[in-house]
């Protein structure tokens, strides 16, 4: 029994990290092509 709690707890863990991780990575891609756009006004 202990080791299926153990089991349920990682795959928990594991869900909310790769949950985070996939949050700021498109927050961070995002964050790229804002400054892209911003940078391309006016500027040649």
């Amino acid at each position: 029994m202990m080791i299926y709690m153990l089991a349920a707890a990682m795959t928990v863990a594991m869900l909310i990290a790769t949950a985070v991780g996939l949050h700021q990575e498109s927050q961070r891609l995002r964050f790229k092509e804002q400054k892209v756009r911003s940078k391309g006004f006016g500027r040649r």
